[in-house]
């Protein structure tokens, strides 16, 4: 069995709730969770660090040095909370292990940048990703074609906009060069030209669900609804990186999303501008 350490800002979160029994299930026990951390108890009414713990059946140790020294492979967390990932990072990333970033990556192309250079410092291999990169619907798509996007989610710009910009980088497989708002933060829509002057448009829907109109250059589309279990597809590939050690997601892309994520926040406080990456 493979011992996996959680590290977290509070361990009352979604993501903390539900990793430990699907890696389980989807392993056959051969992976589990065995020990975590976390800074804080939940400050928005969750249960204590200490009750999380009773409830699901996993130590808690004081200190992320003592979760790095226990565990064979390690997952920082806080997924609604990415200001703390260099914080919570710093240790994880020098250890050589196999270490997993949950999404959003980095507040910043700043910061993920010198996230990114203290695991390449140390050797040691990471990831991050967003579930939506690893939808089936996708699989298929031929990139070459492929001219202009058409984006639409649900969720605030500032938790569910990387599960739109990461699949747009993924298929443009492109550079950004500049972004330009058309909606404000309330109502986030966004428009993202690559360096190839390819385009794709962002929008965000509160009660939307993901989908995704891709198009030629004769402006040919298809409409591509995201029904899979884009989630389950996700624990797929992070038990995969696991077992082999291979990232799914390189870093440049992962900077190139966190880089568009960060000037969309201008873009939407200053409409109609074009914002330069």
């Amino acid at each position: 069995m493979k011992t996996i350490g959680f590290i977290d800002y509070y361990l009352d979160e979604w993501h903390a709730n539900n990793y430990p029994r699907i890696i389980n299930e989807r392993t056959n026990g051969e992976y589990q969770v065995r020990y975590a951390y976390a800074k804080i108890d939940s400050p928005i009414g969750g249960i204590t660090n200490k009750e999380w713990s009773e409830k699901h059946g996993i130590e808690l140790l004081d200190s992320i040095e003592a979760v790095v020294e226990k565990s064979d492979m390690l997952i920082v967390l806080s997924p609604d909370n990415p200001e703390m990932h260099e914080e919570l990072t710093h240790l994880p990333l020098q250890s050589g292990k196999l270490v997993y970033v949950d999404k959003t990556f980095a507040p910043d192309k700043e910061t993920a940048l010198r996230i990114f250079e203290n695991a390449d410092k140390h050797g040691t291999t990471c990831f991050s990703s967003s579930a939506l990169r690893f939808v089936t619907e996708f699989k298929d798509v031929n990139k070459a074609d492929l001219f202009k996007i058409y984006s639409e989610g649900p969720g605030s710009y500032d938790m569910y906009s990387i599960h739109q910009i990461e699949p747009v980088v993924m298929l443009m497989n492109c550079r950004a060069k500049r972004v330009m708002g058309l909606g404000d933060v309330a109502h986030p829509s966004m428009i993202i030209e690559f360096e190839d002057g390819r385009f794709a448009q962002i929008h965000q829907c509160r009660t939307s669900e993901f989908k995704m109109t891709l198009a030629d250059k004769d402006n040919n589309p298809t409409d591509y609804p995201i029904t899979s279990d884009y989630f389950g597809l996700f624990m797929d590939a992070l038990i995969d990186f696991f077992k082999t050690g291979k990232i799914p997601v390189s870093h440049e892309q992962t900077v190139d999303v966190i880089a568009i994520r960060e000037a969309g926040y201008k873009a939407l406080e200053q409409p109609f501008e074009w914002i330069e990456l």
